[in-house]
């Protein structure tokens, strides 16, 4: 069993806070997810979450012109420089205080970032090989309260910063003569955004009392005048001065005044109002909230906090579109390079939605859960994953492109459990609301509902292998229930409980129910013998969670003293146990007053999996670590650190001495403003904002763990979001049973000779992927049945994985087809003896053909529809001409015996 499992996606969550931004070519989107960054592939379909991370949520991102790199900066000011190319980090940096925005020049030589009540202009890196990626060129003084925005002009010489304090500065990138900063007044409120018309020094300012000002310019790029060379030899001496009695070098100074006098002024650029706008003039929505603009095409995007969004044309203002996408606040808007495509980002509902506004269709339309997810699990090929959360909703994820492409409303509370049947077309879930549901998934539907005829919680859920037998446990009558999938009537009430029941789970390979409950039990119950209490298992501490092994021969207990335990429930002995407590390694929350250390102790597991091939067994509970056991010798073979974002809570190790104060934790104070649309002010009187709302960091926890059927991944339900670890083959030299002789130039060699047995064992010896894919590639369809019958039987699996994991991506379907299917009928008696070890690969391999069916059958019945519908035009035409001949014919008929009459 390998454990090089790395982290490949972050599902259910799709955007938390931050800005939004397409990346050159337009057909991909970055959006912030909690500390990381997710990529939506929009012409494929597919989404990548970048396995780097900033220390708490991201807040701004900035893409450079080249689309290469990016600077994500995190709720307190420190930078990550990515490299998008290569998904790595290449620089840190600290900017001290929380940074507003960020953006890079045009040229890309430059790039701005806003902090506090300045801008601070940098050198972009990447263009030459520097030591230090940051240096800070000039540092721009004007606005009195915090800076809100950036835009540049398009030949990079000015960019525009707007304020809190109502006022909107253009700067010089370069000192100009007659452009050092100029001012702009006219909003009553906070500046949301600002834009430079195409070409041009013209300015459009839009402020959150939903009011548009047009500012013309007097001056054209071209005629910005450069400043007059300085004295060079007095100027560097004046900076050596200036930097031996400073820690870092500043740069450049610029500090514009608001009201500069007359001589100041004189031969200046000089902006004028020519129009102001209003968006809506009554009702509250007049809160705008975000806006983007695209100049080639003049397209003003603006949101309001209401969920609304305008589309208008500038300069004159005319509405092209007006539509409600969410009932919270839009945060964030960004326009593609085309101006096809408007993407929007709700960061109340985590909602993510692309608009393409010609054709008025959505192009994307995603949204994670909006409380935590509860549970999870994968379907019988690994293809899809369903997860239950507490706002009632139960989503279905396609695991190969990340997105959700089903979503059930019906529960009216909180979900606690769901599952597949063994068929994968079903999915049932438990909720708190008393129901178990069955939805369909080939018709998208509830078609069943379970309920007890007394209303119960119910807290866990299981469905034996056949798929009949539906059970639950309530939480709150600690009695189990059984139902039939077929009628839908309840079978029975299991009783004997003295707790509420925590979890249950069928044997895979018998119909026997394992209950686990807080009473410090595990029953043992039997399907097919009127329901018996099978064996009575006792334990030490309360119950939390039981999994049996894919095999059905071994139980796996959980209990609240941190402990795992395995039993053989045939015997009802105890074979093993795990004192996993220390392993926990428990965070520090911030109102704690105990250290980490002693808060673990009283810390358990509460979710528990067995690997596909039931060798390890996967644990995690309230804490960030996620833990991989070996059963057999009861040892940890790896932790698993599902975060590193200390903007949750229950990260840190240490007590934090610095936010300890004479009364009591900072945590515990109200700093004032809350985020967004939070009170501004806690004050009497004050009617801006949602006085109820309050600002709070979750707590970092695993409430489920699920591995893929397939073997090759597993999944786990966090504060974060669905996280997916996969195996990364790719990354790795795995040889296996290597020798001298065996060298790629062997290979190709025993390959030109046309010995493609001899090759292929020797590729799998060397186990390079591109290497195997090569030989076997090379041997001809007519051949792959005498080289499939001469395989050795040691490499029948491993050939049986590669063509597993070959079929996922490549287009060659008939070929690896048949290497399949000659495969399993000359091989298929000798892998049924393994059958259990194999189950993964097998389960792999029928993921993929699944996938490439329902694609190929999808294509092909839209072909036949199309074919039918084109036949059946041809006829109609057909049919109609007939008619029009012979409607001729007989007017000529007319005709003729009117001359003869």
């Amino acid at each position: 069993m390998k454990f090089a499992y790395r982290f490949s996606g972050l599902l259910g969550t799709v955007y938390r806070r931050g800005n939004l931004s397409f990346t050159r070519d337009g057909s991909s989107l970055v959006s912030p997810v909690g500390n990381r960054i997710s990529v939506f592939d929009l012409k494929n379909n597919k989404c990548e979450t970048y396995p780097l991370a900033t220390r708490l949520n991201i807040v701004c991102v900035g893409l450079s012109p080249d689309g290469s790199l990016a600077i994500l900066i995190d709720e307190e000011g420190a930078a990550l420089l990515v490299s998008l190319i290569g998904k790595c980090v290449i620089h840190h940096f600290y900017f001290h205080k929380p940074v507003h925005s960020v953006s890079f020049s045009p040229d890309g030589k430059k790039f701005v970032i806003t902090k506090d009540n300045v801008a601070l202009m940098y050198h972009a890196p990447g263009r030459k090989r520097e030591f230090n990626a940051f240096v800070l060129d000039k540092t721009y003084y004007g606005p009195y309260d915090e800076t809100t925005c950036i835009d540049w002009t398009d030949d990079s010489k000015c960019f525009a910063v707007g304020s809190k304090d109502m006022s909107t500065w253009v700067f010089g990138a370069e000192r100009w003569a007659n452009l050092i900063y100029y001012s702009l007044g006219g909003h009553k409120d906070i500046i949301v955004a600002c834009f430079f018309e195409e070409n041009s020094l013209d300015l459009y300012t839009v402020s959150q009392d939903a009011a548009l000002c047009v500012w013309q310019c007097d001056t054209e790029l071209d005629g910005l005048k450069p400043m007059p060379p300085k004295d060079a030899a007095r100027e560097e001496n004046a900076e050596k001065d200036d930097e031996e009695f400073l820690e870092e070098p500043k740069g450049e100074e610029i500090r514009g005044k608001p009201n500069p006098n007359e001589q100041e002024t004189r031969n200046k650029v000089k902006y004028s109002r020519v129009a102001k706008y209003f968006f809506n003039k009554e009702g509250d929505f007049n809160n705008l909230t975000s806006a983007a603009y695209h100049k080639k095409t003049h397209l003003l995007v603006t949101g309001f906090a209401s969920g609304i969004f305008h589309l208008h044309e500038l300069p004159d203002f005319n509405l092209i579109h007006s539509l409600s996408i969410s009932d919270q606040r839009i945060a964030s808007i960004s326009i593609n390079c085309t101006g096809d495509w408007i993407a929007f980002g709700c960061s109340g509902l985590g909602q993510l939605l692309v608009w393409e506004w010609q054709s008025e269709s959505y192009v994307l339309k995603q949204q994670g859960h909006f409380n935590s997810m509860v549970s999870l699990a994968y379907s019988p090929d690994g293809q899809y994953i369903v997860t239950g959360g507490e706002d009632g909703k139960v989503k279905v994820w396609n695991t190969s492109s990340s997105f959700c492409f089903v979503t059930f409303t019906e529960h009216s509370s909180g979900v606690t459990a769901v599952t597949f049947t063994s068929n994968g077309y079903v999915i049932l879930s438990a909720s708190l609301d008393g129901t178990v549901r069955a939805f369909d998934l080939h018709r998208y539907r509830n078609f069943r509902t379970f309920t007890s005829p007394r209303p119960s919680q119910f807290s866990c859920l299981a469905v034996d292998s056949s798929g009949e037998i539906v059970s639950a446990g309530s939480q709150d009558s600690f009695e189990i229930f059984i139902w039939s999938m077929q009628s839908g009537r309840l079978l029975d009430v299991l009783s004997g409980h003295e707790g509420p029941i925590s979890s249950l789970s069928f044997n895979p390979m018998k119909c026997v129910l394992a209950s686990a409950s807080w009473d410090k039990t595990v029953k043992l119950w039997d399907m097919l013998d009127s329901w018996r209490t099978k064996e009575t298992l006792i334990l030490n501490s309360d119950v939390l969670v039981v999994a049996f092994r894919p095999d059905g021969k071994e139980l796996a207990v959980a209990a609240l003293n941190g402990q795992i335990t395995f039993w053989d429930h045939e015997n009802a002995v105890q074979t093993g146990s795990i004192e996993g407590r220390h392993d926990l390694q428990m965070g520090r929350k911030e109102l704690d007053k105990i250290t980490a250390k002693q808060a673990a102790k009283g810390k358990s597991f509460t979710t528990l999996c067995y690997s596909a091939d039931g060798q390890s067994i996967l644990a995690g509970g309230l804490s960030k670590f996620v833990c991989i056991y070996n059963v057999k010798e009861q040892i940890l073979m790896k932790k698993f650190e599902i975060s590193c974002n200390f903007s949750l809570d229950a990260m840190e190790e240490y007590l934090d001495r610095r936010k300890m104060t004479e009364f009591g934790s900072m945590a515990l104070i109200d700093e004032g403003a809350g985020d967004e649309d939070g009170a501004a002010i806690p004050l009497p009187g004050v009617k801006r904002g949602d006085m109820s709302y309050r600002h709070f960091k979750p707590e970092i926890r695993v409430t489920c763990l699920r591995f893929s059927p397939t073997g090759r991944s597993w999944a786990a339900t966090t504060t974060e979001g669905l996280l997916i670890y996969s195996l990364d083959s790719g990354l790795i030299f795995d040889p296996f049973e290597l020798d001298i002789d065996v060298t790629p130039s062997n290979i190709h060699k025993t390959l030109h000779q046309k010995e493609y047995t001899m090759a292929i064992i020797m590729a799998f010896k060397l186990n390079e992927k591109k290497l195997i894919q090569e030989v076997i590639e090379a041997v001809p369809s007519h051949e792959v049945d005498v080289v499939c019958s001469s395989l050795p039987d040691l490499y029948v699996e491993k050939v049986l994985e590669f063509l597993a994991s070959a079929l996922e991506i490549s287009c060659h379907l008939e070929f690896y087809l048949i290497w399949v299917h000659k495969l399993l009928m000359l091989h298929g008696q000798k892998l049924k003896t393994r059958s259990v070890k194999l189950l993964p690969v097998i389960q792999f391999l029928q993921k993929s053909i699944q996938r490439h069916f329902e694609d190929v059958s999808k294509l092909c019945e839209w072909n036949i529809y199309n074919i039918k519908y084109a036949l059946a035009i041809s006829k109609q035409q057909g049919v109609k001409r007939l008619a029009e001949e012979t409607s001729v014919d007989e007017d000529d008929l007319d005709s003729d015996s009117d001359y003869l009459m």
